[in-house]
C-alpha cells in the first residue's frame, strides 16, 4: 500500500490565554505551511494548496534527505532575518528556481518548524 501525505492541519485560533486541560498551544509561525516526507529515498514538500515548493528551496530538500526513510512531518517553512521572521523574503524565495534558487538559499537560507511527526519508520503514527 502506498502512503500518501495528509492535508496539513490548520490551527484554530482562540482568545483565550489559558488552555483547558489536554490541550497544547503554539504561537502563530509568519511562514508558508507545507508538509514533508522522505519516502524510498525521494523528498516530497507541500504546501497547503498541494504546490510542489522543492525547486525553491534546495537547502531544505537537502536536508530532509537525511532523515530516516518512511518519515513524514507537518511544519511550515520560515525565512529569519535579523533575529525576526521574514515573510517577505520567505515570499521572494517561492519564485526562485535553479541557481536563483541556490543563491537565494545562502542569502536567505529557510528553515523548516516542524510542528507534528506524521509518520516514522513507515509507520503511520497520526492517528
Amino acid at each position: 500500500m502506498t502512503w500518501t501525505l495528509p492535508e496539513p492541519m490548520l490551527t484554530t485560533p482562540t482568545p483565550r490565554r489559558d488552555l483547558p486541560p489536554g490541550m497544547a498551544g503554539e504561537p502563530k509561525w509568519d511562514g508558508y505551511r507545507a508538509l514533508l516526507s522522505i519516502d524510498a529515498g525521494r523528498v516530497e514538500l507541500r504546501s497547503r494548496r498541494g504546490t510542489d515548493p522543492r525547486a525553491a528551496f534546495p537547502e531544505i530538500v537537502e536536508g530532509a534527505a537525511q532523515l530516516r526513510d518512511g518519515t513524514a512531518l507537518d511544519g511550515e517553512l520560515v525565512v529569519w532575518e535579523e533575529g525576526r521572521l521574514a515573510f517577505e523574503r520567505l515570499q521572494h524565495r517561492m519564485q526562485r528556481r535553479g541557481t536563483g534558487a541556490a543563491r537565494a538559499a545562502n542569502e536567505w537560507p529557510a528553515n523548516f518548524v516542524a510542528f507534528d511527526l506524521l509518520r516514522l519508520n513507515g509507520n503511520d503514527i497520526a492517528h
